[in-house]
């Protein structure tokens, strides 16, 4: 099994589509916490969003690989 998925031909990695699909996940997150005050709380928001965005990369590649299993 290779890396890849084929979309219409095209050849894309998978963590590229686990990254696009964790962003789209971080956009509505970051508006339910924004709409929650979290942020009043968090220091730096930019490396909050990065870390949760991280978080969400690696918890569908581990979920990804556990449904490929």
């Amino acid at each position: 099994m290779t890396g890849d998925l084929s979309l219409f031909g095209v050849f894309v990695p998978k963590l590229l589509v686990l990254a696009l699909a964790s962003y789209v996940a971080l956009v509505l997150l970051k508006r339910v916490l924004a709409r929650l005050g979290v942020y009043r709380l968090v220091w730096h928001p930019a490396l909050f969003d990065l870390s949760i965005f991280i978080l969400l990369v690696a918890a569908a590649a581990n979920a990804a690989q556990w449904y490929v299993s």
